[in-house]
């Protein structure tokens, strides 16, 4: 297994318009989390393992429904579903298209591994930075979405041969309809087994032309995605959201990474730069993130970002865009921006 030199997990942008649908807002979800609003207007901004599962978490205690991950799917039919889902509709098999998932997922924190004996084939993942255990309804949607991938790509109805939950029992007869299996709970880990014959079955809709596009548009968002890995974005990232809270300092920086102040220092040296330089970036990215929504006052705004008066915040802006805030905003409204490059495609 790769060991990553950061913990980098994304929420894609194909996600959060199915939660929307849904009629779960994401600032609500995020202040549930207790995260910056950023995280959704920018969702390439690479988030920490714990982060990533504080979503998962805001939106199980929001919705408070077991069915969440089937609905999640259902709404995702119409709002878009993630490109590698649907580049895996077009694949030669089963097995081809989870092949390629597994290549896509090598340069994340999240870690999918598979086990064939038997006649069997099992798929799990895992968490190289987890410290606690993966929320349910992400695994609820992994598991879902495979399941939907077999059966959509081949035609035929698939079944597992068993489901595996790390969780104590939470009943769900839709879930089991669903399956169509065996549900075990407390299990030593989370996993899903499939018949092996199920994996070669030939996918009707197999299309190399398309496959080829789809994979790098994919390739690239993987390299953009190990690009947004350097120690410098991870410290703006960090520095965004203690702004959120009123204290960028370099101490709560340094400590949200890990490390000491003078080791930061240090290695945001070796990388060309100053702590004061990515200061400077983060509160102008940050403040680009926070002026294109309509519903926050500027003056709030202002205190966020730590500028004393508007005035000050006025003219950085203005040193940033060449524009006021109120103009900036007038020709950026939240509907046109792209929160990260996917396509809305459908199946």
């Amino acid at each position: 297994m790769t060991r990553l030199s950061a913990d980098i997990c994304r929420f894609p942008s194909t996600l959060w318009r199915a939660v929307q649908a849904l009629g779960i807002a994401p600032s609500a979800i995020l202040r549930q989390a207790g995260l910056p609003f950023g995280a959704f207007l920018d969702s390439a901004t690479p988030l920490s393992t714990p982060q990533y599962f504080a979503i998962w978490k805001a939106i199980e205690a929001l919705a408070n429904d077991q069915n969440l991950a089937m609905h999640i799917v259902e709404k995702a039919d119409r709002t878009g579903h993630q490109p590698g889902f649907i580049a895996g509709l077009y694949a030669s098999s089963f097995r081809d298209a989870v092949n390629r998932l597994l290549h896509l997922r090598a340069m994340s924190s999240e870690q999918l591994w598979t086990r064939e004996e038997h006649g069997r084939w099992t798929i799990g993942r895992s968490w190289i930075y987890a410290t606690e255990a993966e929320p349910a309804l992400s695994i609820d949607l992994t598991f879902i979405l495979l399941v939907e991938l077999g059966r959509r790509g081949s035609g035929q109805p698939i079944k597992p041969v068993k489901i595996e939950y790390a969780r104590s029992p939470q009943p769900s007869a839709r879930l089991e309809a669903f399956y169509g299996c065996p549900i075990h709970f407390n299990a030593p880990q989370n996993a899903i087994t499939f018949h092996t014959v199920d994996l070669d079955i030939a996918f009707p809709r197999y299309s190399p032309e398309f496959l080829e596009l789809v994979t790098q548009s994919l390739k690239a968002a993987v390299e953009e995605l190990k690009d947004c890995g350097s120690l410098c974005d991870h410290v703006k990232s960090v520095m965004k959201h203690e702004m959120m809270k009123g204290r960028p300092e370099i101490a709560h920086v340094a400590s949200e990474l890990g490390m000491g102040v003078r080791t930061l220092q240090r290695r945001i040296t070796d990388e060309g730069t100053s702590y004061r330089a990515l200061l400077i970036q983060a509160r102008r990215e940050l403040g680009l993130q926070l002026v294109i929504n309509p519903d926050l006052d500027i003056d709030y705004i202002t205190s966020m970002l730590g500028y004393q008066d508007a005035a000050s915040f006025y003219r950085a802006f203005k040193e940033w865009e060449g524009m006021s805030p109120g103009e900036w905003r007038a020709h950026h409204s939240l509907a046109n921006v792209a929160l990260d490059g996917e396509p809305a495609l459908q199946p």
